[in-house]
């Protein structure tokens, strides 16, 4: 039979995982394949660029619609387990589940909301029609969703690494946006002991005439008004004049607004917007693949005006009639 769609498979796929057991990626897809009785050449069929398997790429992206609505946990990394959530759904919806069921649950709507640009009127229907847009306008919108899928992804790996590791990785954020040029020592680490509170320091220019101190927090709980405070007591015992806060979690609004009207000046940056910055800059992050969208070039085939006038006989002078 023909790889199901990826929304044919978030059922069984939860049939899979009903057991209870911890199931890692590879167990999915292999108890997925036996439950529709795919065949050796069914696995080996590639997406139209040739650049991974059909039915692994669809399982995944089941895996990943139903992680981010919580129907399924992930323990560690890439071992999956059914959540309760995701026992409800299977005993409610006993033919099919798909974005249409999901569309119920907040946390999906956040994370397809999050792949829209804010202008972007919500045109399409959860099932994944494309309504009326131009293929144009399809690509677009499937990049937008992939990046947001991108950025989730990225969040859950900075979450399972060590605070050290997210303080080096802010800070080549901040470098790879141009901060400090190209010069080796444009990004320092502080150390634990004496750092008053900053986490590293970045020169702003290629001359390091001015430097930008940084304090980063791999947490899940929201940071609030008390932890701004503290980091712009610290940058006045540094005796500086900006600061970047960046979070793997979010901002209260009062810490929002104390960052807005306070002095030295402190941006910040929370986990949605830290991983879109490691996705333009290409941190953390490689290129799949890329496509080029070409137009007709009408200056190309466009004609002079003047050479649509018939021409006049060498000599001979125009008369009125």
């Amino acid at each position: 039979m023909a790889v199901p769609d990826f929304q044919t498979l978030m059922r069984p796929l939860l049939v899979v995982l009903s057991d209870g057991q911890d199931r890692t990626s590879q167990s999915i897809r292999a108890g997925l394949a036996e439950h529709f009785s795919l065949t050796p050449e069914d696995l080996e069929e590639e997406i139209p660029s040739g650049r991974a398997k059909t039915f692994a790429n669809r399982v995944g992206w089941a895996i990943t619609y139903l992680y981010r609505t919580k129907l399924i946990e992930r323990p560690k990394r890439s071992v999956y387990r059914i959540a309760d959530r995701g026992r409800e759904v299977l005993e409610k919806n006993p033919e099919r589940v798909d974005l249409k069921v999901l569309g119920q649950f907040d946390e999906f709507k956040e994370f397809r909301q999050s792949s829209k640009t804010p202008a972007e009127p919500d045109t399409q229907e959860d099932d994944g029609a494309s309504g009326d847009q131009t293929p144009e306008e399809q690509m677009d919108s499937a990049n937008r969703e992939l990046r947001s899928a991108l950025a989730a992804e990225l969040l859950d790996r900075v979450m399972d690494q060590t605070p050290d590791f997210f303080e080096q990785l802010v800070l080549d954020v901040l470098h790879a946006m141009g901060y400090g040029g190209t010069r080796d020592d444009a990004a320092e680490r502080l150390g634990k002991s004496g750092d008053e509170g900053v986490d590293g320091v970045i020169r702003e220019d290629k001359l390091g005439l001015d430097q930008i101190y940084v304090q980063a927090k791999r947490w899940q709980n929201g940071v609030g008004r008390p932890d701004i405070q503290k980091f712009v007591g610290a940058l006045h015992g540094q005796k500086a004049n900006k600061g970047v806060f960046i979070t793997t979690s979010t901002f209260s609004k009062e810490a929002i607004d104390y960052a807005e009207n306070v002095t030295p000046r402190v941006i910040l940056l929370d986990g949605k917007r830290l991983a879109q910055l490691m996705i333009e800059h290409g941190v953390g992050v490689t290129v799949a693949r890329s496509y080029e969208v070409k137009r007709l070039d009408l200056d190309y085939f466009a004609t002079d005006e003047a050479d649509d006038v018939a021409p006049v006989a060498q000599g001979a002078v125009p008369t009125a009639a």
